[in-house]
């Protein structure tokens, strides 16, 4: 029998998500932290009311992806964290400002 290496977790390949749902993953891992959260807010210029009504917005979430662009180590904890590669989340970026 073949150990759990995904920890109970199911491997969705990038290609298959969505820019919007790679994004909405990212800001629900930045939100989980109340530092990060804040950053979020002060390096972006967004405000909670802004964030929270603009969740569909492409260019809010582009805004959230470039967020975590402009610093590595986040961008490889969360991609990590939401079972995804760094260079997906960028994509992902590229695709919804385009």
């Amino acid at each position: 029998m073949r150990p759990d290496i995904n920890h109970g977790k199911q491997h969705i390949p990038d290609e298959t998500r969505e820019p919007s749902v790679l994004a909405l993953m990212a800001l629900a891992w930045t939100l989980a932290d109340d530092r990060r959260a804040d950053r979020l807010l002060a390096l972006t210029g967004l405000d909670a009311d802004t964030l929270r009504n603009g969740v569909g917005d492409p260019a809010i979430l582009s805004a959230v992806l470039g967020f975590l662009a402009d610093h590595e180590p986040d961008l490889i904890a969360c991609a990590e964290s939401i079972d995804s590669r760094p260079e997906a989340l960028i994509a992902a970026r590229e695709s919804l400002i385009a």
